[in-house]
């Protein structure tokens, strides 16, 4: 391995984002973005689906059912309250949908400078005449309102500095792949040393970044928790997991690490480089052990006794210079 890839949610950073901030649009107040956001976001598992539950918990908010849920792949989510039918994720998923935050676009602006992740809530088919199917096609384009946004912080794990220096120590290259956005992930990748960030991606363009990187010529180890990054694991020369993170991620992986602590990426490679220098060693030993025996014994210079003997103390040899490594320590 010569890259180590990072994914930045629960791999860098906790994974246990707290709602810091929130906003709302023309004729909406607060408290409603909150409301309706964590109708969307009943029965999540995702970090941030949390956070927003925990909230409207906090502020004693009675939360609308919500119907027809639908995951929108490294977006966010969708569904009908009552008779609106609202998402809620990302600025990608806000471009991509054509909506305006007008106003709000400072407040945006302002809240990623500050490593804030940020996620809106928009109101889809509004306006007269929009969404009337006729004869099965749309008479209009669907017209989608930025009703609010909510903004998310979620703390540096304590290692995950150490972890990287580790491995740059190591002579390997480290790199951000996230669904974050540029400021949040400049964030966290900035005091951390990761110089080479790819923000904004979608499961599949992580997936994508880490094959280019393969194709270049690299060896490249990912690092992802979620399951987002299951298909980046795949993709990956190998995968590394968090235990802490979802079946998904553990399954695509190829090694599972037993606790969230960034560090121990730093130890497998290390000691899977021990244990190759090893297995190196083990094999020139019992050449070298056989280069010199065997012409011996065809001369009849070496008794069988002897040649026994040797070829016992041959794999004693490997087995001890093996057993060295029970003396090696991880920094985690």
């Amino acid at each position: 391995v010569d890259t180590v890839a990072f994914d930045k949610t629960g791999t860098l950073t906790e994974g246990k984002p707290t709602m810091v901030a929130l906003g709302a649009g023309l004729g909406v107040t607060a408290d409603e973005v909150l409301r309706l956001a964590a109708a969307l976001q009943q029965g999540s598992e995702h970090p941030l689906a949390h956070a927003v539950r925990e909230e409207a918990r906090a502020r004693g908010m009675e939360v609308p059912a919500a119907r027809d849920l639908q995951a929108l792949a490294g977006r966010g989510v969708e569904g009908l309250i009552g008779d609106r039918r609202l998402r809620l994720g990302s600025t990608r998923l806000m471009r991509e949908a054509h909506a305006e935050p007008g106003a709000m676009q400072e407040e945006l602006m302002q809240q990623q400078a500050q490593g804030r992740t940020v996620a809106w809530l928009l109101a889809v088919d509004v306006g007269v005449g929009a969404g009337v199917r006729e004869q099965g096609a749309l008479a209009r384009e669907p017209v989608t309102q930025v009703l609010g946004w909510l903004a998310f912080g979620d703390a540096v794990k304590p290692g995950a500095a150490e972890a990287v220096a580790r491995l740059r120590a190591l002579g390997l290259r480290t790199v951000m792949l996230t669904g974050d956005n540029e400021g949040a992930a400049q964030a966290v990748a900035t005091p951390l040393g990761i110089e080479e960030v790819h923000a904004q991606l979608l499961p599949g363009d992580k997936a994508a970044r880490v094959t280019a990187m393969r194709e270049q010529g690299r060896v490249v180890a990912m690092v992802g928790d979620g399951l987002n990054d299951a298909p980046s694991l795949v993709a990956a020369d190998v995968g590394l997991s968090m235990s802490t993170g979802t079946d998904v991620a553990m399954q695509a992986a190829g090694i599972t690490l037993m606790r969230g602590d960034p560090r121990l990426v730093a130890d497998a490679i290390d000691i899977s480089r021990r244990t190759w220098h090893k297995i190196r060693q083990g094999l020139f030993w019992a050449f070298a052990y056989n280069v010199l025996g065997i012409p011996l014994a065809a001369m009849g210079l070496l008794s069988p006794v002897v040649a026994g003997a040797a070829m016992a103390l041959s794999s004693v040899s490997v087995v001890l210079n093996a057993l060295t490594l029970r003396g090696w320590r991880g920094s985690a």
